[in-house]
């Protein structure tokens, strides 16, 4: 047993779902919180006064008036690309081409993966995500340098190898038989190993031959225990292509569902662009979609349609989308969410963004029974937001009327800076030193 810690501040609390249900409802804030973890897990979430009283022997934490909100949980990144991130002027294919397919040739070397899966996961945990879902690179190897580096921080993640067996340069290509064999053995070896969760992943439609799809339709058949994760909708030019390429699909959802690649653990991310069909099929299916919002308009892909997705009962997460997204932030993110959904029509609450980087994206990734809320059972991945964290930040909160106006220049403001602490598994995370 552990020493029991108690954790004092102003607590963020989802109860149920901000985008089906009166945000009012659906998430509260409680000005007097509190946050007991022990062993790993959350003990319970209640009033200050009271839990001290129950737990006298907890080790305090007082965070005074900063906010405890579930660690912070990115649903569709790519780690590869993380040196690549903010590369100007280019759209989707051009991008791949340009930018993503050299440097994931890169990751050939063990060393340069593990060094960027570092990388990457330090500059998220200074952010205060604490779970991603991660694309990797055809290499084998890169799926076990992002899981071991994730393990040596204690932390859940979900991640896949990236198969790819055409329109990619030779040293990013497999096979539809190598993609079959290579993602089995990576299943066997990672998937429920500690905290980790295995996505099968064709990267997208044109990427892939109709036989790799359907060769990985039949592989996550074997494991429906996986996830599947890929792109759907993206951009307009990128539909046009996946028409070219499978004349016969009625759609783009149509090029995987064909081929075994649609279900309830499937997760597509952007999905801007869908036809009726394609949302009524992926309601029925019980699929996520994520949102990727500085992605989106960093790339010049589209305006996402987060809430009438989200009204017609489809699961939506959030996502920084790294490197394509211009920032490792989810609060960016959930600024970026807010500023899409303004130009569709809607003014996002800030309970419904806050829900979308935590819980939502949770449920994207079928974890929410886990982590992504502050419950007794979850897991203990927390994230303590500093609401004064700059000058403009703290004099804006200060003029506020109540809490939800005082977090609002957090999420549209905020960055690394407004991340007072990190706690991974209940245990406080520490940085790695610069040295």
């Amino acid at each position: 047993m552990s020493t029991p810690r108690l954790l004092l501040g102003q607590t963020f609390e989802a109860r149920g779902n901000p985008f089906r249900q009166p945000w009012r409802e659906a998430v509260r804030i409680d000005s007097a919180g509190a946050v007991l973890i022990e062993d790993g897990l959350i003990r319970a979430v209640g009033n200050r006064d009271r839990l001290r009283r129950d737990a006298p022997q907890a080790e305090v934490h007082d965070y005074g008036p900063q906010l405890i909100c579930p660690g912070f949980v990115d649903a569709h990144v790519h780690y590869p690309q993380t040196a690549i991130i903010a590369s100007w002027g280019k759209q989707l294919i051009d991008w791949l081409n340009t930018y993503t397919f050299p440097e994931e040739m890169r990751l050939e070397d063990p060393d340069y993966a593990a060094r960027i899966a570092n990388r990457y996961l330090d500059l998220a945990l200074s952010h205060g995500t604490t779970t991603m879902c991660s694309y990797t690179t055809v290499h084998a190897h890169s799926v076990d340098a992002f899981f071991d580096a994730a393990a040596a921080r204690g932390m859940r993640t979900v991640a896949g190898k990236t198969c790819m067996d055409r329109n990619a340069p030779e040293g990013l290509r497999d096979t539809a038989q190598s993609a079959y064999d290579d993602s089995k053995a990576l299943i066997a070896h990672w998937q429920g190993q500690g905290r980790a969760t295995y996505a099968i992943t064709p990267r997208f439609s044109p990427t892939s031959t109709p036989e790799q799809l359907s060769a990985l339709g039949s592989l996550w058949a074997e494991h429906p225990e996986c996830l599947m994760q890929t792109h759907l909708s993206e951009q307009p030019a990128e539909i046009a292509w996946v028409r070219a390429l499978f004349p016969q699909a009625r759609d783009y959802l149509d090029t995987y569902e064909a081929h075994g690649l649609l279900g309830p653990r499937a997760v597509f991310g952007h999905a801007i662009h869908l036809e009726p069909r394609e949302i009524d099929r992926i309601a029925e299916t019980g699929a996520a979609l994520v949102h990727c919002p500085t992605s989106n308009s960093f790339i010049g892909s589209g305006l996402m349609d987060v809430a009438g997705l989200a009204a017609r009962c489809i699961p939506v997460g959030l996502a920084t989308d790294t490197g394509g997204g211009s920032s490792f932030s989810m609060l960016r993110t959930m600024a970026a969410a807010y500023e899409i959904a303004q130009l569709r029509g809607s003014a996002l609450h800030p309970a419904q963004l806050m829900w979308l980087a935590t819980s939502g994206a949770a449920r994207s990734l079928h974890l929410h029974d886990r982590i992504g809320t502050l419950a007794p059972g979850h897991e203990a991945d927390l994230t303590i937001l500093d609401l004064a964290s700059t000058p403009a930040i703290a004099q804006r909160a200060a003029e506020a009327k109540d809490i939800w106006e005082a977090l609002f220049p957090t999420i549209m403001m905020g960055e690394d800076r407004a991340i007072s602490d990190v706690w991974i598994g209940g245990q406080k995370h520490r940085p790695a030193s610069s040295g």
